[in-house]
């Protein structure tokens, strides 16, 4: 038994000795034992008030109206037994399912009424008891359905705050395909180069050389088996993205046409280039083009009337990504988007760094730093 049910047992049990002791001495009561029996049936069902609220409430109700046919005012002479019946309709209203608690109150109060009416008892004590007895069923119903909501209200809480960590593990693993997608060209690019010159250097050899020619022929037919891999992966992640894998690889050069782009969407962007380009890796290109793209995004999609500025600064082993606006600042990123996640992932992937945040002068700014050493 939990807690609660013995607290209710123990309440029983004192207004069981209550309405008993009160019974007893009473002088007005012709029907002692019934009235004795009907009262221990009420304060008795108080016991079980929590697990089986409709049967407490129903033997409660039910004795009542046996009490006012058969024995008398019994509530009369025992003030406990009222408390015991108001415990019980208490219980009947905020424990039992809404339409039995309805059906079940609305029947005893309408027999207890009737045989109150037919008996002609005063208006007065109708009202008083009617309010004691029938008060706590109303009560007790309005405390089942706020009680409810706010339960219903909980769970749509947790299923959301659950549906957003599914969803921000979904974006981890979209972003992570959609990289690997990206940088398998750079990949199969890089291998296709090491099959046409190893192809190349193994017709040129004297053959004599025979235990180069065999290396070769080693490293030339395992590339080969390598990219064909590549591509058999690659049609799997990119089932239904035909258009998207004839686009162009993305590149820091194609940047001044994505600020084009942008500004003519209604985000003015300024580009700024510092320092010549070095010897970029490939992929350290893609995914830089990629996290100026969306920022600048996130930037047309959340900063309101704003403006823009990305600056590009080579420095010896390092690229520096900076991209600023003047718009709403932290409060432009809405709860749960998943930009921020992408652009995390692409810089994880290379063991850069990005800094993220409001920006003193208002707006909002991305600034990442990517390695362009000791990629391998």
């Amino acid at each position: 038994m939990k807690r609660a049910d013995w607290v209710d047992l123990a309440i029983a049990a004192a207004l069981t000795a209550g309405s008993q002791a009160e019974i007893l001495s009473a002088h007005d009561v012709e029907h002692k034992p019934a009235a004795a029996i009907s009262c221990l049936v009420i304060t008795a069902a108080v016991a079980i008030r929590r697990r089986v609220p409709i049967l407490t409430g129903a033997l409660a109700l039910g004795m009542l109206v046996v009490q006012q046919l058969a024995i008398g005012d019994v509530e009369h002479a025992s003030a406990v037994v009222v408390l015991a019946l108001a415990g019980a309709t208490y219980s009947l209203g905020a424990y039992a399912p809404p339409i039995p608690a309805r059906i079940i109150g609305g029947i005893g109060a309408a027999a207890f009424l009737a045989v109150a009416i037919a008996k002609d008892k005063p208006v007065g004590d109708l009202v008083f008891v009617s309010l004691v007895l029938f008060g706590p069923w109303i009560a007790g119903m309005v405390i089942h359905v706020r009680h409810t909501r706010v339960v219903t209200l909980e769970r749509q809480a947790d299923e959301l705050e659950q549906a957003g960590a599914r969803r921000a593990v979904q974006a981890v693993e979209d972003e992570r395909a959609r990289i690997a997608r990206e940088l398998h060209d750079v990949v199969a690019h890089a291998m296709s180069v090491i099959v046409v010159q190893a192809g190349a250097e193994r017709m040129v050899l004297p053959p004599e050389q025979t235990s180069t020619r065999a290396v070769l022929e080693a490293i030339e037919h395992t590339s080969r088996q390598a990219l064909g891999e590549m591509r058999r992966l690659l049609g799997m992640m990119r089932a239904g993205e035909d258009e998207m894998a004839l686009a162009p690889q993305p590149s820091l050069e194609f940047l001044p046409d994505l600020c084009d782009q942008l500004s003519r969407a209604g985000l003015p962007v300024a580009l700024e280039v510092v320092g010549e380009a070095a010897d970029i890796p490939p992929g350290v290109d893609v995914s830089a083009y990629r996290i100026v793209q969306e920022a600048l995004t996130n930037a047309l999609k959340h900063a309101g009337p704003a403006s823009a500025r990305v600056t590009v600064r080579h420095h010896p082993g390092e690229l520096e990504v900076e991209v600023t606006d003047n718009g709403r600042g932290a409060e432009q990123l809405p709860a749960g988007g998943h930009g921020l996640v992408g652009m995390q992932e692409r810089v994880a992937v290379y063991g850069g760094q990005i800094h993220t945040g409001n920006r003193p002068a208002g707006g909002y700014a991305v600034h990442v730093h990517l390695p362009l050493k000791d990629l391998a």
